[in-house]
C-alpha cells in the first residue's frame, strides 16, 4: 500500500511538472504575448531564427532564459517536438466559470462557451481550443476528472490559442450547465440522435457541449441539453473526429450570428 501510495505521488508529481511545460517555438511566443506567468525560458544554445525573438520578448519582460543542449530539451519534452524551446511556468491557468459569462457581457455579446464532455485526448482539447478561440468563443469548460487538461500538448495542439482562451475546470458539469441555464445560455448538444445542425436556429447565449471521442455525451450531460444537433454522415462512416465535429458546429453557430 506505502509503494502504491508513493507511486500515485509521483504520477501526479509528474503530472504537475508537465503540465507547467509550454513546448515549441509557436506556443511560447503566444505565452508571451498573452503575458502568461513564466518563470524559465529553456533554449537549444544553437537555434537561431524566432528563437531570437523569444530571448528579446523574454528580456524584455525580465524572464530567466537559460541556453542549454539538445539532450537537456529533449529530457524534458519527453518525445514532444520542442523545436529547441521550451518554457516552464503557470501553464495551467484556469478561472471560475462565471468568468466566461463575464468576459462575454463586457464584450457586448451573448454568451458563446464551449463544454467539453470528457474529451480525454489532449490533441483533440488542443484542436477544439484553437478553433474555438478563432471562432470568437468566450471560454471554455473542461471537468476536472476524466479530461485532459491544459498540459504542453494541448498548448502545442492548439498552436497557441491555449494562451488566449479562458478554460474553467470544474468539479461538476452538471451543476455549471445548471449555472449557465439560470444565466439565460442556451444548451446545445451534439448527438447523431439530434436534428440536423442546418435546420436549427443556433442563436443567443449559446453553451455548445461536445462529447467525448468514444462514447458521445453523457446521459446526464444529454439530459442537461435544451436542444440536440447532428451532423449528416453521407458516407459509410457513422461518426468524425471530436474537434473535426466541434469545428463544424462552431461555425455554424459564427455563420448565424453573422447573418
Amino acid at each position: 500500500m506505502i509503494e502504491k501510495n508513493r507511486d500515485n505521488a509521483k504520477m501526479a508529481e509528474t503530472d504537475q511538472w508537465e503540465s507547467q511545460l509550454i513546448v515549441g517555438r509557436n506556443p511560447v511566443i503566444e505565452a508571451l504575448k498573452a503575458d502568461k506567468l513564466i518563470d524559465v525560458i529553456y533554449v537549444n544554445s544553437a537555434a537561431t531564427g524566432s528563437i531570437t525573438l523569444i530571448c528579446k520578448m523574454a528580456k524584455e519582460k525580465n524572464i530567466l532564459v537559460k541556453r542549454v543542449n539538445e539532450v537537456k530539451l529533449n529530457n524534458m519534452a519527453k518525445g514532444a517536438s520542442h523545436q529547441g524551446v521550451i518554457a516552464v511556468g503557470a501553464c495551467a491557468e484556469y478561472v471560475e466559470p462565471q468568468r466566461l459569462l463575464e468576459i462575454a457581457s463586457e464584450r457586448g455579446e451573448d454568451p458563446f462557451i464551449i463544454i467539453c464532455d470528457e474529451i480525454e485526448d489532449p490533441h483533440n482539447l488542443g484542436a477544439i481550443i484553437r478553433t474555438a478561440e478563432a471562432a470568437g468563443a468566450h471560454g471554455l469548460i473542461i471537468p476536472k476528472r476524466r479530461s485532459a487538461t491544459l498540459n504542453h500538448t494541448v498548448f502545442k495542439s492548439s498552436a497557441g490559442a491555449a494562451s488566449w482562451l479562458p478554460v474553467a475546470r470544474v468539479a461538476n458539469l452538471a451543476a455549471t450547465v445548471d449555472m449557465l441555464k439560470k444565466n439565460g445560455v442556451w444548451i446545445f448538444g451534439t448527438d447523431g440522435s439530434g436534428e440536423s445542425y442546418d435546420r436549427v436556429k443556433i442563436d443567443g447565449p449559446v453553451g455548445l457541449v461536445i462529447g467525448s471521442e468514444g462514447f458521445g455525451m453523457s446521459r446526464l450531460m444529454k439530459e442537461k441539453c435544451d436542444f440536440l444537433l447532428s451532423l449528416p454522415m453521407a458516407g459509410k462512416i457513422t461518426s468524425l473526429n471530436a474537434s473535426v465535429a466541434a469545428g463544424i458546429f462552431m461555425y455554424e453557430i459564427v455563420r448565424q450570428r453573422n447573418k
